[in-house]
């Protein structure tokens, strides 16, 4: 868990708002992709990624179906044939999507997957009972006969999405350096197996793009381009996607396109996914993530078990401050949450700023160093924090995530971080991968901005648990504040 920053910001001068801020109110969140002035369409999903996935399940489900008829006891065949789906389901290979699939590529994925769940059954009914152990035979024969219906359907289901694909290729933006993306957008249309249509170039400055698609330099251009000519690809030439238009591309993939980052120069990154000769790969930057329903469950389980065992100790903790500190034990304050939703986070009071105002606008704590020493015990000790995980069992935050900031700092730093709006995609959480690597207190802003991003983008359960692990070792030494 980590405590708030108590020291003043670069650029933030203590007792007063920032420079060049005024007093007006602000939005607490840029519109979309508002670092760069684009404004998108609410989220489409493209129908061919929408239903592929489910033609794929079917035709993998129906492969086992037709590898039953190896099983020779009529009796067993039903267990035996639910056993096998169940598997082979199970097993599916789930490589990156690529920009056209094709059978001979993930052939060595398929036929290994239902090998292992022909084994995977035969193990299990071994495991019943010896006498009912399946013959080599069977395995073999069940191992042909579904690799040979899987190879067909899967082609079948292909084959179907590479014919919708020439009939109506997908509108594509390029992104990038003018003349590097003129280059990208000639090759691929010149080889429009792909599926890929582009309609327009994304760059900073035209300079170098003469002649070609046309380049699109302002967020009404961009902006027109996508609605009127139905985009649901971006090619982003790398480095845009760490540049720049790492906010653009963002809201695109927002708005439903699928962002591929293309290597136009050399294959420095290790792929075997080629887009018109280009190496290519997907880039996943969108804030939904597979396994949300995980994560949240996470969030249950554990607030709920540590809320449980640190009762006793939270009880404690509220009687010395109430009799240390007065009346008052928990302090609360509005923070900017996912989507950019308002909501109140509480913690242990620890101090007492002189009106709402300092506490709203002012980035040091007012009197720190005039704490009781109970007071500043919490906060060395990051038990301050522990109210935080009724936050995390109300739903208003995650155990991991971006830590959230008051409105009137989510604001500032949304318009000078590139970046810092985007955090807001996920949940906020009270500790994160910012601060297991030290980003607390009076650190980097930018810094912060850019490891919550990557730990949106690379989102995962394990990594989760890893920052969880983390953040407890660090507890046991605390360093302060």
């Amino acid at each position: 868990m980590t405590a708030e920053s108590t020291v003043p910001s670069p650029g933030l001068v203590p007792g007063r708002p920032p420079r060049d801020h005024g007093t007006r109110a602000v939005p607490v969140l840029p519109p979309r992709g508002a670092a760069t002035g684009f404004r998108f369409p609410a989220r489409r999903r493209p129908p061919l990624r929408r239903t592929v996935p489910a033609a794929l399940i079917a035709a993998d489900t129906a492969a086992a179906l037709l590898g039953t008829p190896a099983f020779t006891e009529a009796g067993r065949r039903p267990l035996l044939a639910a056993l096998l789906v169940a598997a082979s389901l199970l097993l599916r290979p789930q490589p990156p999507s690529p920009p056209v699939p094709s059978l001979l590529d993930e052939l060595p994925a398929v036929c290994g997957r239902i090998a292992v769940a022909w084994l995977a059954v035969a193990a299990l009914v071994a495991a019943y009972g010896p006498r009912h152990a399946l013959p080599p035979g069977t395995l073999l024969a069940g191992f042909l006969l579904q690799s040979a219906a899987s190879c067909l359907l899967r082609g079948a289901v292909h084959g179907r999405r590479r014919a919708a694909l020439l009939r109506r290729p997908q509108a594509a933006l390029v992104v990038g350096p003018a003349a590097t993306a003129q280059r990208v957008a000639a090759a691929v249309l010149r080889h429009p197996r792909y599926g890929m249509r582009p309609v327009g170039v994304v760059a900073e400055h035209p300079d170098g793009g003469a002649g070609g698609l046309p380049v699109l330099t302002t967020g009404e251009e961009v902006e027109r381009a996508v609605i009127q000519n139905g985009v649901r690809a971006v090619l982003a030439v790398r480095p845009a996607a760490r540049g720049a238009h790492g906010p653009l591309l963002r809201a695109l993939a927002e708005s439903g396109c699928a962002v591929w980052e293309i290597d136009a120069d050399s294959p420095s990154y290790a792929t075997r996914q080629r887009l018109a000769g280009f190496s290519c790969r997907r880039l996943l930057l969108s804030g939904a993530r597979r396994g949300s329903a995980g994560k949240r469950a996470l969030d249950v389980l554990v607030s709920g078990a540590l809320l449980l065992l640190a009762g006793p100790s939270l009880l404690v903790c509220a009687a010395v401050l109430r009799w240390a500190d007065g009346p008052g034990v928990l302090f609360r304050q509005e923070r900017i949450g996912k989507d950019g939703r308002p909501f109140t986070l509480l913690k242990f009071r620890t101090h007492r700023p002189a009106d709402a105002h300092e506490a709203a606008t002012r980035w040091s704590v007012a009197d720190e160093h005039a704490m009781r020493p109970f007071c500043r015990l919490l906060r060395r000790t990051s038990l301050d924090e522990l109210p935080q995980l009724w936050n995390v069992l109300r739903g208003d935050m995650s155990l991991v995530g971006p830590r959230p900031e008051r409105p009137y700092f989510a604001a500032l730093f949304s318009r000078t971080h590139p970046g810092y709006a985007a955090r807001h995609r996920m949940r906020t959480g009270i500790t994160g991968l910012a601060q297991v690597h030290g980003l607390r207190g009076d650190t980097s802003i930018e810094d912060r901005a850019r490891f919550d991003n990557a730990y949106i983008d690379n989102w995962s359960l394990w990594q989760d648990v890893c920052i969880l692990l983390r953040t407890a070792v660090a507890l046991l030494r605390p360093t302060g504040s």
